[in-house]
């Protein structure tokens, strides 16, 4: 395709990233134009669809000629599973709080405040990966589905492990990482529900913040053993 002969084509990793020391004019241009695509695509696809947004309308809500989409994306595909490998990199961030040495209790809770955020930032993102589950995973890779459990296995794992050395109570460790997500994920996924239950317009910083502090005490305080308690 023909583009505007400034970067280079993008494959693989597209998580959020700081640029390389040594990343050059060329690459800084590239950066910001893939941004702008992404974080154009992300609106219309959480409000129109995969089926129902055109690369004209990305190029377009970009600021980008169509030719430059297609200099940096070989097809809407292409977009498309770029937005959700950037989401699932980003929960995968997430879950770096849950590690073996850490405190259960503030691994958990970093867990839980990570995701908030995300869901507070990034509700877009949420919204098209909800519509893409909902819509059957017809996009979404066998690659990136494996990986997501091979990351649920790690992680439950190393819940197993906190139950083992008696720093956790015994709990599902499965279930535990889908109810987190579950409840973290409801303020980006159903932001509408959660503003009429709360009887405002929108969802305030606050709000997520009191989210984070609730979710914590009703469900990680029962998990998390006091001290001198068995």
């Amino acid at each position: 395709m023909d583009g505007d002969g400034i970067g280079e084509p993008v494959k693989g990793d597209t998580r959020r990233k700081p640029a390389a020391p040594d990343g050059g004019r060329e690459d800084g241009v590239r950066r910001r134009n893939v941004a702008r695509i992404l974080k154009a695509a992300t609106t219309l696809f959480s409000r129109k669809g995969f089926e129902g947004t055109r690369i004209a309308e990305i190029a377009e809500a970009a600021g980008l000629p169509k030719a430059n989409v297609y200099y940096y994306f070989s097809s809407k595909e292409d977009v498309y599973d770029a937005v959700i490998k950037r989401l699932i990199g980003d929960w995968d961030a997430a879950l770096a709080h849950i590690t073996p040495d850490a405190d259960p209790r503030r691994a958990l809770e970093g867990y839980v405040r990570a995701k908030l955020e995300h869901a507070r930032k990034h509700g877009e993102e949420s919204r098209v990966f909800a519509s893409e589950i909902i819509g059957g995973a017809r996009f979404l890779s066998r690659k990136d589905r494996q990986h997501m459990r091979d990351v649920t296995r790690t992680h439950a794992a190393t819940i197993d492990g906190w139950i083992a050395a008696g720093k956790l109570r015994p709990v599902d460790p499965r279930h535990l990482l889908i109810m987190l997500w579950g409840m973290t994920q409801f303020y980006a996924d159903f932001e509408i529900l959660a503003c009429d239950a709360l009887e405002q317009p929108k969802l305030r910083r606050g709000d997520f913040d009191v989210a984070a502090r609730t979710i914590v005490d009703t469900v990680l305080s029962s998990l998390v053993p006091q001290q001198g308690s068995q």
